[in-house]
């Protein structure tokens, strides 16, 4: 099959899979796990730009910018995944990172395939939600989706700081965005179904951005999820173990604690850690702006002080 200059790679045939339909289930499996192979590859190739836009996201958000997302199919969706777990694992407003879709709520759980070529519903979605202080990172696999590129032409008008996130080279998103992330993974093994390793190039990227960007925002302490929210049984149980981790304290007196401070992890951590009371740790939290690792070197340097200790 002949392809055109101006074809995605993302739809064009992968010549390795033209017999796909013949081959065995355990062949299908190699094959697309040779495939995957590839994306982390991909995504190792694109952490320069990765890492640009990601210090450019933390700077934002650290003066009080919120991030969204915006894409359309599985673009969309992943947008929305990533930034429904945001809440849960870092104890963070739903307002900070929002995930949009183009079509709507409805195209969450069904495809709205003509939605995405829609470059001024794009912009009028971005439009009503966003100011100057924010966040858009637009996701589109082929790099093309009018839907995306109308959004972050008008978040850049607007003033918020806009990123893209594509699997092609060269991407017409890439030239509306000011941080241009690509992570060109080829053809699909099903030709054009970017669900596939696009799919996944595209989970990896979003990790990295929201997870490095709650690191920095002080979300997590060493590798310790500080901020989750124990809203059932199995993230109680995580809230103690967490406690116990930060602290070395047994598991009887990080429940204790945990139930003192009414399942705020931080907040148990700073009384066990510097045996002060619930008042004195919030206080602490609320001196830092919220971020942890702040709150421990705050009371650190109370703690010197009252010692005699003089840096």
């Amino acid at each position: 099959m002949k392809h055109t200059a101006s074809q995605p790679v993302t739809e064009q045939r992968n010549e390795k899979t033209a017999n796909l339909d013949k081959l065995s289930v355990l062949e299908i499996i190699e094959v697309m796990n040779a495939e995957d192979q590839t994306v982390a590859v991909a995504v190792r190739q694109a952490l320069p730009q990765i890492e640009s836009a990601i210090s450019g996201i933390v700077e934002r958000m650290k003066l009080g910018g919120r991030l969204f997302y915006i894409g359309a199919g599985t673009s969309g969706r992943l947008g929305i995944l990533d930034a429904s777990e945001c809440p849960p694992t870092f104890g963070v407003n739903r307002e900070l990172v929002t995930g949009i879709i183009a079509g709507g709520e409805a195209a969450i759980m069904t495809a709205i395939e003509n939605a995405e070529d829609d470059a001024d519903a794009g912009a009028g979605d971005i439009e009503a939600v966003i100011t100057a202080a924010d966040v858009v990172v637009g996701i589109a696999a082929s790099g093309n989706t009018p839907y995306v590129i109308g959004a972050i032409r008008r978040a850049r008008e607007i003033g918020a700081l806009t990123v893209s996130v594509s699997c092609n080279s060269g991407a017409r998103l890439s030239e509306a965005a000011q941080y241009a992330i690509e992570v060109p993974v080829g053809p699909e093994i099903v030709t054009g179904s970017t669900r596939l390793k696009a799919g996944t190039a595209t989970k990896m990227v979003l990790n990295m951005i929201t997870t490095t960007a709650m690191i920095k925002l002080g979300k997590v302490y060493g590798n310790l999820m500080v901020n989750v929210q124990a809203t059932n049984l199995k993230l109680r149980d995580r809230v103690v173990r967490i406690v116990q981790d930060a602290t070395g304290a047994d598991e009887a007196a990080a429940a204790a604690h945990v139930e003192q401070a009414e399942g705020d992890a931080r907040l148990a951590i700073l009384m066990i850690r510097f045996g002060i009371g619930k008042a004195q740790a919030q206080g602490a939290l609320q001196q830092s702006g919220d971020h942890f690792g702040d709150a421990v070197e705050l009371l650190e340097k109370e703690k010197k002080k009252e010692k005699g200790i003089i840096e």
